[in-house]
């Protein structure tokens, strides 16, 4: 396959002409985008319907989904970490490894999510005064989420398994699943929501019944589907039991630093919930339409950063670093395109979508401007998160990624939107505005780190010859062996200082790997 285009004097021209990289990248982002957009669909379908029923109804359902955002975020730590490692070995063809690696993440994941369970389930009121002070928001959403808890384990399972399965590029099956659930989700909610065909009107309830009857048959499907039609993993309820040493050292060692980013991620999205929790009803209500229309619009932007995630990977895994450099340079340029279509899209569906909603006029305009603020962060949003959790991750550096969201969303964004909200009392768009700076801020370090980890990229391929992985595949295979110090805060402190040197040109998000050039890898 020509993934180099052609050679200047200088070295490799960074942009990639050949075909099938484009095919893979656009089937890959493709599917799981739909996958995705199917997924939130269903919260989507919740919120809409529950919005038509009663605003205090999607109030408290969308206070409950904050505990259901941490654990899809959890999931996605743990089945991005287990990606990283197993993508690898997938470019190697060596499955009994990815096994091993599932048997890891599915034990961690299933504890994790049963301990959440247990807590939503039996401290829902708790929980949720911690989101919001408002007493009828927190009396429907508990009812919520009280059913809800049920499907946490469930929830992870299945999404581990996805996870498990997208790192063998196998991706279908998940669009497929979440299709038909998402039908049967409608039509429980119609059903249970209204209480039509005999039913009892359940209000927040019913919608939380029919997304676990959905869950249900999610995991159901999958199961089946891995057991019996799967060719390429053939994993057996065997490959659950045994847990290796040397499997789980390596999880920990790549994965746990995911898992970690994901969680500080989750809760500081509940904190920015809790802060709009804490300015009234309107404001819960118009972040609960904003914020579900833009994880709709959102889906193509995650989705290329979990494709580009597996294309990294599996190009680290076959020990071509030169391939990896080439693949980041048009990665991020794609990644630029899709933040602006989303952005686009965004804006251009925000009227229709708002007027849904049997909202009151001040949740309407409120909404209204709140979308107007995520028309824009989500340019930013496509490239920051995209490369540093597509690329950087996806080559096997965990531990940037976890750094660079501490400092930012614990350091900068909430500290200032905390003040903006309840020291100064700022208006909401304010607030929101300081709640997502972050997205912006996060572009410059993205585009320092890529070139900087290259830089420091030791590893090469054997000419000739392929690698061969020891045991533990990260020991002598992450995407650039750098010492222990690059991780520290004081490396994102030289990239910040770097990126404000007189000698600096404007922010170019694409123009990120001029190194290679230089040195003609």
């Amino acid at each position: 396959m020509n993934w180099y285009s052609n050679r200047g004097e200088k070295g490799l021209i960074l942009l990639i002409r050949d075909k099938g990289f484009y095919r893979s990248f656009a089937s890959l982002t493709l599917v799981i985008a739909l996958q995705n957009l199917i997924a939130f669909g269903v919260n989507l379908a919740d919120n809409m319907m529950l919005g038509t029923y009663s605003e205090v109804a999607m109030s408290g359902a969308a206070m409950a989904n904050q505990i259901q955002f941490l654990l899809q975020q959890l999931a996605g730590g743990i089945g991005a970490g287990a990606v990283v490692i197993a993508s690898q070995y997938w470019g190697k063809k060596q499955t009994r490894p990815m096994r091993r690696v599932f048997s890891v993440t599915f034990w961690f994941g299933l504890l994790i999510s049963v301990i959440m369970g247990l807590a939503a389930f039996f401290a829902p009121q708790g929980l949720l005064s911690l989101l919001t002070n408002e007493p009828q928001v927190i009396d429907q959403g508990a009812q919520y989420m009280k059913i809800m808890a049920v499907s946490y384990p469930i929830f992870m399972v299945t999404q581990l398994l996805f996870s498990f399965l997208r790192s063998a590029e196998t991706v279908r099956i998940g669009f497929w699943v979440s299709l038909s659930t998402l039908f049967v989700n409608v039509g429980l909610n119609y059903t249970l929501i209204y209480g039509h065909f005999g039913f009892p009107e359940m209000g927040a309830r019913g919608a939380a019944i029919a997304t676990l009857a959905a869950r249900i048959l999610e995991l159901l499907i999958v199961l089946l589907y891995a057991r019996f039609l799967d060719k390429k993993l053939k994993l057996r309820l065997r490959h659950f039991a045994k847990i290796e040493g040397s499997y789980l050292r390596d999880y920990f060692k790549t994965g746990l630093p995911l898992m970690l980013s994901s969680l500080s991620w989750g809760i500081a999205m509940s904190l920015q919930s809790a802060i709009l929790g804490r300015l009234g009803g309107n404001a819960i209500a118009a972040n609960a339409i904003a914020a579900t229309l833009f994880q709709v619009i959102a889906v193509v932007a995650y989705a290329s950063a979990s494709a580009s995630g597996v294309l990294v990977g599996k190009a680290v895994g076959t020990g071509d670093i030169p391939r990896v450099k080439q693949m980041s340079k048009t990665l991020q340029l794609l990644f630029v395109c899709i933040g602006i279509f989303s952005g686009a899209a965004l804006f251009l569906a925000r009227g229709f979508i708002v007027s849904i909603y049997h909202a009151t006029p001040e949740t309407d305009a409120l909404a209204r401007q709140l979308i107007a603020v995520l028309c824009v962060t989500v340019m930013f949003t496509s490239y920051q998160m995209s490369t540093l959790t597509g690329i950087v991750s996806g080559g096997g550096d965990t531990k940037f990624v976890l750094f660079n969201d501490l400092i930012f969303m614990w350091g900068i964004v909430l500290p200032i939107s905390a003040l903006s909200a309840f020291v100064f009392h700022w208006p909401l768009p304010v607030t929101f505005i300081c709640l997502k700076a972050d997205q912006v801020l996060k572009c410059f370090v993205a585009r320092k780190s890529v070139v900087l980890h290259l830089k420091r990229c030791k590893m090469r391929a054997p000419s000739g010859s392929q690698m061969v992985f020891p045991k533990g595949v990260l020991q002598n295979n992450s995407f650039c062996n750098t010492p222990w110090s690059l991780w520290q805060p004081s490396f994102l402190l030289r990239i910040l200082l770097q990126i404000n040197k007189p000698h600096q040109t404007a922010f170019q998000p694409g123009d990120v790997l001029a190194f290679a050039a230089e040195q003609g890898a």
